[in-house]
């Protein structure tokens, strides 16, 4: 009798049972082969019939992938019948019909593997292609019309470099595509100038343009043009005044208000307020019409005060009561000349005393008027050392 022992496939003997074997011999190899199916085959635990054939089975032939991995191939059960469709691959060209997401804590998308080769995102338009890519022999990255990389580029970044156009000759623009207004930035390269201006249209209303080694504000038209300051607290600007035909420099934002400085096309300055020198020079004027400002002392009444030449180099005082003792402080520094012109009224009514450093006229001081005006003038060149003193007029009616 010729049966053996087995459990699974691999554990049979083709060649039983042999010929001289018993009809029941034959019955328990039928069992046996019950036996060794339903353990070898014992996922197979339904009703369905199996339909791949041995071609389609072979295709599993010495993969070693996880049930997880191999349910990947199965789009369909990561989505809908249609999303199963969406991945193709032909002629080493993958085709996604549908939106891709890249997700996760660090998400990341490489295009190319380090070749020496040009990778391209090109975005194939019904009327025109762009393309974003590597063009590797340069080592830019291009931005730009068409499908070849290199060619009529918009935007190339090498570097620490970004530059707009490819060198040939046509406008190049940044427009600000506003809710109101538009404005943009560009190269007017017919007239090789660089422009910022209101609107879409290069050339058109340019408010600031750039040619060499000039900047020009306005474009020409009948209008005002300002560089303003904004300040925290006080406003500032330059600027053309177009009605005035007027440059003017002055406190605020409005043209006609508050100009420091004002100067017509004959050069001519008109100011709006003063200007401190802070001692320093101005050198070879021409005076016309000028003032000088008043120290008005008033009525003394007796006592000390003090004449300030910085208040005024024009002081004018009332003698009324009392000794009156006068003081001169912040007279120019050394080697500057230094005079101030004194309008003493009723000098002589009280006792007058003058610094110590006053060397008068004729080695004393003068005698002045009890009841009326004495015009007396006072200069140093050391810083009040010592003062030299002389009666421009006495009683002067």
């Amino acid at each position: 009798m010729a049966k053996e022992t087995a459990t699974y496939i691999s554990q049979l003997v083709a060649t039983n049972p042999v010929a001289s074997d018993s009809v029941s011999v034959g019955d328990d190899h039928l069992r046996m082969l019950k036996t060794v199916l339903k353990t070898q085959f014992s996922g197979l635990s339904g009703t369905t019939a199996i339909s791949s054939s041995e071609a389609e089975l072979n295709i599993l032939d010495g993969v070693t992938a996880t049930a997880t991995e191999l349910n990947y191939l199965d789009l369909t059960t990561l989505g809908t019948s249609a999303d199963s469709k969406a991945l193709t691959q032909a002629s080493g060209v993958v085709t996604i019909a549908g939106d891709v997401k890249i997700t996760g804590t660090t998400p990341l998308l490489t295009i190319g593997d380090a070749g020496a080769e040009d990778t391209t995102i090109l975005f194939d338009g019904n009327a025109k292609d762009f393309y974003i890519a590597l063009d590797d022999s340069a080592d830019k990255l291009v931005v730009g019309e068409g499908s070849t990389v290199g060619t009529n580029s918009i935007l190339t970044i090498t570097d620490d470099t970004v530059t707009l156009g490819d060198g040939a000759a046509v406008d190049t623009s940044i427009v600000f595509d506003g809710n109101a207004k538009d404005f943009y930035v560009a190269l007017d390269d017919s007239a090789d100038k660089l422009l910022i201006g209101e609107g879409s249209t290069v050339g058109t209303n340019p408010i600031l343009t750039l040619t060499d080694d000039t900047v020009t504000v306005g474009d020409g038209a009948a209008v005002d043009t300002y560089l303003n300051f904004d300040g925290n607290a006080v406003d500032y600007r330059i600027g053309l005044d177009d009605g005035t035909d007027k440059l003017e420099i002055g406190a605020g934002v409005a043209h006609g208000t508050t100009a420091a400085i004002a100067i017509d096309s004959a050069a001519d300055m008109l100011l709006g307020g003063y200007i401190n020198f802070q001692d320093e020079q101005a050198i070879r004027p021409e005076i016309k019409d000028y003032a000088e400002t008043i120290n008005a002392l008033g009525d003394t009444g007796g006592g000390t005060d003090a004449i300030d030449v910085s208040a005024g180099n024009v002081v004018t005082a009332t003698v009324s009561t009392g000794t009156q003792t006068f003081t001169f402080t912040n007279p120019s520094a050394t080697g500057k000349a230094c005079s101030f012109t004194l309008h003493l009224t009723n000098g002589g009514s009280q006792t007058v005393n003058w610094p110590g450093a006053v060397d008068w006229a004729g080695g004393s001081a003068p005698s002045l008027t009890s009841s009326g005006l004495d015009v007396i003038t006072f200069t140093t060149i050391d810083a009040g050392t010592t003062w030299l003193g002389f009666l421009a007029g006495a009683d002067v009616k």
